[in-house]
């Protein structure tokens, strides 16, 4: 993916959205109303209605050693030791931060109030931790199946929704199973229209070119909604709310 266009003069960055991939971290999808479950969308084949929306599974950091994703953050020289031990440089959600703090959008104040937000939560009251949060798992019953006998059981992964107010976008929490490890972990992700995203032509009522990029605007206009996106990461685990603490630290050097 190319780097963030930043135009200083205006307080604005312009974040690359790949529209074409079929996995990954960005997936265009399509429901009819905001907790819906959405379902992937082939836009080079069905192209793009109004009811489609970007699931975005931002980050907020890149490991050094990374250096091919290092190459996209535009603060490659900043550096922090994330919770796990790694040197870490700002990405995604704190590089934006970063840039809208050094033009003075966003204030001293706002991130150290974060700062003592996240101080005040314990370990508990984190997301991770939360007892009524967690993977359910119905009791099992006979099914057989074209001949086969099958034990069914239906399992339901938690999912925690937060509108901001005055926006069409949303995040989402997602309760899953630890891919390389016991254990559950949430996952934050940004949802918004795609009619939220600027492309050439207009993206509405056509099929997605071959890995065609359309730009998503971060202005002063909706700064707050990543700054709000900062502290819930801050929430979501012991590790995240460490990388966070630093973040902000790193920001404010």
């Amino acid at each position: 993916m190319p780097k963030i266009l930043i135009k200083e003069q205006e307080h604005k960055i312009e974040v690359p959205i790949l529209l074409t991939a079929v996995s990954g971290k960005i997936r265009v999808k399509n429901r009819s109303i905001v907790n819906e479950y959405g379902t992937p969308v082939a836009v080079k084949r069905d192209g793009f209605v109004l009811s489609n929306y970007v699931e975005w599974q931002i980050g907020y950091d890149v490991v050094k050693k990374e250096t091919e994703k290092l190459a996209e953050s535009s603060l490659p020289e900043t550096e922090f030791i994330g919770a796990n031990g790694k040197t870490k440089a700002l990405y995604e959600l704190s590089e934006y931060i970063w840039h809208f703090y050094k033009w003075g959008v966003i204030t001293r104040e706002k991130l150290e109030g974060v700062i003592v937000y996240l101080n005040s939560i314990q370990s508990n009251d984190l997301i991770d931790d939360n007892s009524e949060l967690q993977i359910d798992r119905s009791h099992p019953i006979a099914k057989n199946i074209n001949g086969f006998d099958f034990e069914y059981t239906q399992v339901k992964y938690p999912l925690l929704i937060h509108k901001f107010n005055g926006y069409e976008i949303v995040t989402e929490i997602k309760i899953t199973g630890k891919q390389y490890a016991v254990g559950t972990q949430p996952m934050l992700y940004l949802c918004f229209p795609i009619t939220e995203l600027k492309a050439n032509p207009n993206l509405i009522g056509r099929t997605a070119e071959t890995k065609e990029i359309a730009f998503f605007e971060i202005t002063e206009n909706n700064i707050s909604v990543f700054l709000e996106m900062l502290k819930m990461f801050g929430i979501l685990s012991n590790s995240h709310k460490h990388d966070i603490l630093q973040i902000i630290k790193t920001i404010l050097a």
